[in-house]
């Protein structure tokens, strides 16, 4: 109905003031390109139960993790894959996690530290600040009353030792154990418990445990009856055992000799909160690095593992060297699957993810990369940035900003979700955590105007870091949109 006094209003009023109400066409969008109008929203984190990372770079909130907290629901297993380059921030991180993790009462961390610094393993500091003294496995050490871990402790089952007695001969060897020679080495183990009695305490013969160099002792010399057993000859068994020997003796009187060769050493505590394996005596790229870990693993598997409701965290430095080789890499994924149900998280903390998918263990690096269900990726070369996002599953633009990522600052993929986050450490974190003590001696003592300046141009790399993430979210969503 045509309301005359309404006309004359607007008439009077479009006189006066002008037109003042304007026709717009309406706008067509998604809600990828329309979510830019509202800077502020960023994706949920990892809920407010457990240890403090740091904060999210976009949101500013604090960034919490812990993988005891988020199995079940929003992580399928507990184990964490640690990538990049030296010097972006993998060992602080590393060491704070364990050392806010501690504060839980309920919690029990193994750290393998194969780095050291000025003789001892880089876990030192903190290993001396909890009062703890780390199992230092060197073979000059052992030869003079050091540690040793007995590969046939009787804590581990007979199974269990034969298991890890067949590893060490085919790393040492980098091929299978033939029928043969696993008949022999089997012959040989078999015979040496009877003599001292079983794994399972079936009672012994000696006061003493059984050690390698009765094993030796076996392939060199075979019973009689162990090749009557099987119908051959006595001289073809100790033929077949004779490779076998020669790589055991590596460990009973070669060059890893005092580490392996006796009854495992008292005084190793088991229920210390922290413990922490030594290995920067050994050289990283010798094959007794592999067997190293491999019998630590073991060992560990049998004696501190337990069905006792704790939380246990077994870190891993130099992880490679056991995902790189097919026996060892069994080993641990054996430990992985059954940690699950004992409430173990692994940490394996790797340089370039081609350092495993490429190697020997494909498969086997395959199969642990897949438990891995955290990922934390620290600034890499584009070319290894590309490859590492198409092994893990990373969306285009997180592969896009690792390249760019300043020290400190990591691409976080918890089961899919993807955040990146600064890393925080604390005023008294920060001496146990420094590690490069021999190339920057003169950083201890910064003034306080050059601290300043050091936090500004962290908080400008990371506000660099955080624009060009924005951008090329949203040009990729963008284009998502279009197509």
């Amino acid at each position: 109905m045509f309301d005359p006094l309404g006309a004359l209003t607007d008439a009077f009023t479009s006189f006066l003031f002008g037109k003042v109400e304007t026709t717009r066409l309406p706008v067509r969008t998604s809600t990828g390109q329309a979510q830019a109008v509202y800077l502020p929203t960023a994706a949920p984190g990892l809920g407010d139960s457990g240890v403090i990372i740091g904060r999210e770079v976009y949101s500013g909130k604090g960034y919490i993790y812990d993988p005891f907290q988020l199995y079940g629901q929003q992580l399928p297993a507990p184990h964490w894959l640690v990538l990049g380059e030296s010097g972006n921030g993998k060992s602080a991180l590393e060491k704070t996690y364990v050392l806010r993790q501690l504060r839980f009462r309920d919690r029990q961390v193994v750290v393998l530290d194969a780095q050291g610094e000025d003789g001892v393993g880089e876990w030192n500091l903190i290993a001396q600040e909890l009062g703890i003294t780390p199992i230092r496995l060197d073979p000059t050490a052992a030869l003079n009353g050091g540690i040793r871990l007995n590969p046939l402790d009787p804590s581990i089952t007979t199974t269990g030792q034969l298991a890890l007695l067949r590893t060490i001969i085919e790393v040492a060897m980098g091929h299978g154990l033939d029928e043969r020679s696993g008949f022999a080495l089997k012959v040989a183990h078999a015979t040496v418990l009877s003599e001292f009695g079983s794994a399972e305490g079936n009672g012994t013969l000696t006061n003493r445990q059984p050690v390698l160099t009765d094993i030796v002792e076996q392939l060199r010399h075979p019973e009689a009856e162990s090749a009557e057993a099987m119908n051959v000859d006595i001289d073809d068994v100790r033929a077949w055992g004779l490779d076998v020997a020669l790589v055991l003796d590596r460990l009973v009187d070669g060059d890893l000799r005092g580490m392996f060769d006796g009854p495992t050493s008292a005084g190793i505590d088991l229920d210390s909160p922290l413990i922490v394996f030594d290995l920067s005596h050994i050289d990283r790229n010798s094959i007794a690095m592999p067997i190293l870990m491999a019998i630590v693993g073991v060992w560990l598997e049998h004696t501190w593992i337990r069905p006792d409701r704790k939380k246990r965290i077994f870190l891993v430095e130099e992880a490679w060297h056991i995902i790189n080789s097919p026996f060892v890499a069994q080993l641990f994924q054996r430990l992985l699957k059954f940690g699950r149900r004992l409430g173990l998280s692994f940490v394996a903390v790797v340089h370039h993810l081609s350092d495993v998918v490429d190697g020997a263990a494909a498969r086997e690096a395959a199969a642990i990369l897949k438990m891995a269900s955290t990922r934390t990726i620290y600034a890499q070369k584009a070319d290894e940035a590309r490859a590492t996002g198409r092994v893990l599953g990373l969306p285009r633009w997180a592969v896009e900003i690792i390249p760019t990522l300043t020290p400190g600052i990591a691409v976080w993929d918890v089961n899919g979700n993807v955040q990146v986050v600064k890393h925080l450490i604390t005023e008294a974190e920060r001496p146990l955590v420094y590690t490069d003590r021999a190339m920057t001696e003169a950083s201890s003592t910064l003034t306080d105007e050059a601290l300043a300046i050091e936090r500004a141009a962290d908080a400008e790399a990371e506000a660099r870091a955080e624009a060009l993430a924005m951008e090329r979210q949203l040009r990729d969503e963008s284009s998502e949109t279009v197509a």
